[in-house]
């Protein structure tokens, strides 16, 4: 068993370092190219490797740290990939099983971080805060699903606009994962939370310049 953790880590540290290389490439160079989608497609699969096999770990040795960056990471890049198949939501596309199965099942995690952190707090542990942040995180971005899968969106290309934020998204997640993981001297609260201070701004900033409403 613990010989198959070690292969599963190492292609979960692998899969990891692919993602945040490839992940810092399309944040910092040209959007839309062809560079950018052939890219994009290594961080894809990089980050739903990295993610399925970090769950998988938890299964072995458990560890919360790791099965919330697993489910949040998996979540966010399988959206943001399939709403690029989704360009005719706003008009009322169908949406197939797979993006309510996505939806709905980290709707339940999503609860599920919300209690949890209630617990801690409980427990005056404060780590709840870290729970209840991304519980709450969770529960928004679903809704936000529901209404998009509904035709409800007020922006022409919301398929875009979603597909940039949770893509950027699963970039904080890779970056938080790094940063815990190797963190030395930042107390594990602003570890925890510091890659979402910095790059949530600019999933604002892109998301404005490329909006467009109906």
């Amino acid at each position: 068993m613990e010989l198959l953790f070690k292969i599963l880590l190492f292609v979960h540290v692998f899969a990891g370092a692919i993602g945040l290389v490839t992940g810092t490439l399309n944040i910092i160079r040209k959007k839309g190219d062809k560079k950018h989608k052939l890219i994009g497609k290594f961080f894809f699969f990089s980050m739903i490797i990295n993610g399925v096999f970090g769950m998988i770990m938890t299964i072995i040795h458990p560890n919360l740290f790791l099965f919330i960056i697993g489910i949040f990471t998996v979540y966010m890049v399988a959206t943001g990939q399939r709403y690029l198949s989704l360009k005719g939501v706003s008009k009322g596309q169908k949406v197939l099983k797979i993006d309510w199965f996505l939806s709905f099942t980290m709707l339940f995690f999503g609860i599920g971080f919300i209690i949890y952190s209630i617990l801690l707090f409980l427990k005056s542990n404060t780590f709840g805060f870290v729970l209840l942040t991304f519980g709450l995180i969770s529960v928004l971005m679903v809704l936000s699903d529901f209404k998009n899968y509904k035709g409800k969106s007020k922006d022409k290309n919301v398929w875009l606009l979603v597909h940039i934020q949770r893509m950027t998204g699963a970039f904080i997640a890779a970056t938080t994962a790094f940063l815990v993981v190797n963190n030395t001297y930042l107390p594990p609260v602003i570890a925890w939370l510091l890659p979402s201070v910095l790059i949530v701004p600019l999933i604002f900033i892109w998301s404005k310049k490329h909006k467009i409403a109906k």
